[in-house]
């Protein structure tokens, strides 16, 4: 005959056991059911007010950088030959860029890919940078 103790050892087991499977199968299910987010690449002059919060990835060239009059943000002019718009670089993104040894001015006449999202400022579309590493240099 059996202790209540050994009885309760069984039950903790059982139940330790129940748990671990349907923490398993959580995390599956987790793995296979969630989207993967990825960011759609559009055209500049595609760009528009149906976009607002939208994430995307542009590429173009830089034609111009400003600072802001605050000196924290910068504003740069990103080209892709049929369109322009105004992306907005804040001053936690630009720390992050200089983390990686690169100043906003070397990013001025480049190619780049930027990855950001649609906002409207003044009735014109601008991409705020989603992060530092929104910001690459390409070929």
């Amino acid at each position: 005959m059996k202790t209540d103790y050994e009885i309760m050892k069984i039950t903790d087991d059982k139940l330790q056991k129940i748990a671990l499977i349907t923490s398993l199968i959580g995390l599956v299910g987790l793995i296979a059911f969630t989207p993967t987010v990825e960011v759609r690449e559009v055209d500049i002059k595609d760009i528009d007010r149906g976009m607002i919060d939208e994430e995307v990835s542009v590429k173009g060239v830089i034609s111009d950088v400003a600072q802001s009059s605050s000196k924290t943000s910068y504003f740069l002019t990103v080209n892709d030959g049929q369109a322009q718009i105004q992306l907005v670089i804040f001053e936690s993104q630009v720390a992050e860029i200089e983390s990686r040894n690169l100043d906003i001015d070397d990013f001025k006449n480049r190619k780049v890919q930027v990855v950001g999202k649609v906002t409207q400022y003044n009735s014109q579309m601008e991409l705020i940078l989603s992060g530092g590493d929104s910001l690459r240099i390409v070929n």
